[in-house]
């Protein structure tokens, strides 16, 4: 056995009270009430006591049930001097009950604190109290042997037994209190990871919404600088309230998509694509999708077709839905824009800002978002797994 196992205290956790079942409770109690009573009875049954000596007897097992129980109270608290100090007070009070003929009495306290001690205290400290316990309780009634041998060796076991119980009741409890940290924290993070979808959704939202604005309200005060119509001037207004409408709705949807309370994907594209003039094919097993990915590809969809109508007015538009195994697939693309060749600021691989943040947020989800020229045109395919 390992040096440091016999100076280690039992663990706190298996001498508390809590860790022991109700049952297991009861159980001791009554066990330790049908001792007393054994104790009691066997001291006062016979009339052997008279008078003040009756008194005597009762001061006597007050005495000892008072240091059994600051031996109980000192050990729980695992405070190993005072522990020894009324180790050794009640052996010589069983030795004192022993002279005084209170035979049950003097064996019930070295059974009693042999067993205790193997359970409360330090290997090394234990085997050293119990040993003096076990041997005196031995030297006591010597007479029959073989009896006295068995019921010391049964004690040894029985207290080893009840600190190996012990000590598992303890390490369950430990685990069970880091079961419940580990909950608390996952808890924890599943809300911090909410909170940064929710937090990203809105950015996404509101990024779009304010840059649109703003183009329509600076317009307007270039509008208000050139002395422009009143009425032009008006329909930019407009157009920004409208954005600014356009994006609360937005938003709103996006904390209902997290929350599972949208529409199916499929019906969402047939009324975007239907407001867009764009033609929409699904391929595939329509399913639902998880709430992220979900929100990955209506997000794309609208990104794509807006970067259409700034970027390729009056050009033909195309988006497909593919339900794959495992995954989703989005793919918009358009054709030349009504007024010639589509515009250098859609050169590259990115598109813009929007679908940057499209990548990125498919990305996160394990997928890919690809953007770029294709058959003189663009197209945006994300690829994200269900």
């Amino acid at each position: 056995m390992p040096e440091w196992s016999w100076t280690r205290w039992p663990s706190r956790e298996a001498m508390e009270r809590e860790a022991e079942s109700p049952a297991r409770r009861t159980l001791t109690m009554l066990g330790r009430a049908a001792l007393l009573a054994a104790v009691t009875w066997g001291m006062f049954s016979h009339g052997e006591y008279g008078g003040w000596a009756v008194v005597a007897a009762a001061a006597g097992l007050s005495a000892a049930l008072g240091g059994y129980a600051a031996y109980l109270r000192v050990s729980r608290e695992q405070r190993l001097a005072p522990s020894l100090v009324l180790a050794a007070v009640l052996v010589g009070g069983a030795w004192a009950a022993e002279g005084l003929q209170a035979d049950l009495l003097a064996g019930a306290l070295w059974v009693g604190l042999a067993v205790t001690t193997v359970v409360r205290l330090p290997a090394g400290p234990a085997a050293v109290v119990a040993a003096v316990a076990l041997a005196s309780y031995a030297a006591a009634g010597w007479e029959d042997r073989l009896s006295v041998t068995v019921t010391v060796c049964g004690l040894a076991v029985l207290g080893y037994l009840l600190r190996l119980d012990a000590e598992a009741r303890g390490t369950a409890r430990r685990l069970l209190a880091q079961e419940r940290a580990a909950r608390a924290a996952e808890a924890e993070s599943a809300a911090l990871a909410e909170r940064a979808r929710i937090a990203r959704e809105i950015h996404d939202v509101l990024a779009h919404s304010l840059s649109a604005q703003l183009v329509h309200l600076e317009a307007a005060r270039l509008m208000l600088d050139a002395g422009t119509d009143r009425e032009q001037i008006r329909e930019r207004v407009v157009a920004a309230r409208r954005m600014a409408q356009d994006g609360l709705v937005e938003t709103r949807q996006a904390l209902s998509a997290l929350r599972g309370e949208l529409t199916p994907v499929g019906e969402f594209l047939v009324e975007l694509t239907g407001r867009e003039r764009a033609v929409l094919t699904v391929t595939g097993t329509p399913r639902p999708l998880p709430a992220e990915a979900g929100l990955a590809v209506r997000r794309t969809a609208q990104e794509a077709l807006t970067n259409v109508r700034k970027h390729a007015p009056g050009a033909r538009c195309t988006v497909e839905l593919r339900y794959l195994p495992g995954e989703v697939e989005l793919e918009v693309r358009n054709g030349r824009p009504a007024r010639g060749d589509v515009p250098p600021e859609l050169a590259g691989s990115g598109g813009g800002y929007g679908l940057l943040g499209m990548r990125e947020r498919a990305e996160l989800l394990g997928g890919t978002l690809l953007a770029g020229r294709h058959e003189g045109g663009w197209r945006v395919l994300l690829r994200v797994p269900t």
